[in-house]
């Protein structure tokens, strides 16, 4: 079956090298973006969506396969993120396994895909690379950069690294750094891929094989503290598959079985690369911007100029509302332009993701905010 007017993604070939904060260098690299909307005549209506741990560049709209975008519900003509009013550009990240140079990708000095020979990545780093997909496009400055959980570090990253370049920063179910909880939790995970008899030290795809397993057990944990305990209760509770118990290790209660389905889905039918979980969840353990400022948030974010709409949800226990209050206090301290909200939920970290009335009222507003400055400049030319 065709597709009418899918989503198409582009490729932008940097040729310039890539220093890295491990150290290593990328001579030269690929980001896969997509972008919706039109750009205006000044170039001034741009928006940079930053995705997730486990999302891409496919943020929006129906692409070849049939697969709709992670964050369809607030991106397109007439949505909160109006397609019809913003140039909507989503890239998918340094290291990914959707398209963008990362470990399923072939290594030019080797001829061979990089697997376990691809570099750690940093949220730094990540910036840095959209950052030159911003000088391709030609954009002097981002009407707006969005992001949820891990996306919306990388918001945080840009207002520092970058201050002129984003008006605004809509930063959405994330921290300043995780807390040692959150670490623990990657930890497991990648132990969990690492443990796998099929991983092969990083090179699987060179044994012509997949970490499974691990990569299903490592989805399952992490589906696990996406959801709050009183979404897992109301949506599964204790039932169970059959009608009685039957006293052994199979599958009985049905939140095993989502669990479990979950977990299958990830590393067979999203085909997500093992070695790229590895890296995600590792740029997330070194994201801590206040650390090259004396681990002073204030500092870090005192030479930013954009102006801030942070969210946060109240079940979400992952990334709580007390550390989106610590981004707040931060930037008020430095008496930046900050807007906060913090959602009523039952969703726990998913819910950035899920329709909710009031959290779409409020970012909506705050996005014909961004509308507004566009034409106010507009106007003042």
């Amino acid at each position: 079956m065709s597709i009418s007017n899918p989503t198409v993604p582009q490729t932008f070939n940097a040729s310039t090298p890539l220093q890295l904060i491990s150290g290593s260098v990328l001579n030269e690299y690929q980001l896969v973006y997509e972008t919706y909307g039109q750009l205006n005549a000044d170039k001034s209506n741009a928006i940079l969506v930053c995705h997730a741990l486990s999302g891409d560049h496919h943020v929006a709209g129906i692409d070849a396969d049939g697969k709709t975008g992670w964050w369809d519900g607030y991106i397109g003509p007439g949505k909160v993120i109006d397609t019809d009013q913003f140039f909507v550009v989503c890239s998918n990240n340094l290291g990914g396994c959707r398209g963008s140079t990362g470990p399923t990708t072939i290594n030019p000095q080797t001829g061979k895909v990089y697997g376990a020979d691809f570099p750690i990545i940093t949220c730094k780093d990540w910036v840095a690379s959209q950052n030159e997909l911003r000088k391709h496009l030609e954009i002097d400055q981002w009407a707006a950069l969005v992001g949820g959980s891990m996306g919306g570090m990388q918001v945080m990253q840009w207002a520092i690294d970058y201050p002129n370049r984003l008006r605004h920063a809509v930063v959405i179910a994330a921290a300043p750094k995780l807390s040692a909880q959150n670490i623990a939790f990657n930890e497991v995970a990648r132990r969990a891929i690492m443990s796998d008899p099929e991983f092969h030290e990083g090179r699987f795809l060179e044994h012509n094989t997949v970490p499974k397993s691990g990569l299903a057990l490592a989805r399952m944990l992490g589906h696990l503290t996406y959801l709050s305990d009183d979404m897992m209760g109301s949506k599964f509770g204790r039932e169970l598959r059959e009608d009685k118990l039957q006293y052994n290790f199979d599958v009985e209660f049905q939140v095993e079985s989502y669990l479990r389905y979950q977990g299958e889905k990830f590393a067979t039918k999203m085909n997500f690369d093992a070695n790229t979980y590895l890296l995600m969840t590792k740029a997330l353990d070194y994201f801590d911007p206040a650390a090259d400022y004396g681990h002073d948030l204030s500092k870090a974010l005192a030479n930013a100029k954009a102006k801030f709409l942070v969210v946060s949800f109240t079940s979400d226990w992952r990334f709580s509302p007390q550390r989106s209050h610590e981004i707040v206090k931060a930037l008020l301290d430095n008496d930046a332009d900050v807007s906060y909200a913090e959602i009523t939920s039952e969703h726990g970290h998913d819910a950035f993701l899920l329709p909710n009335a009031h959290y779409e009222g409020i970012f909506a507003n705050y996005m014909q905010r961004v509308l507004d400055d566009i034409k106010t400049a507009e106007v003042a030319a």
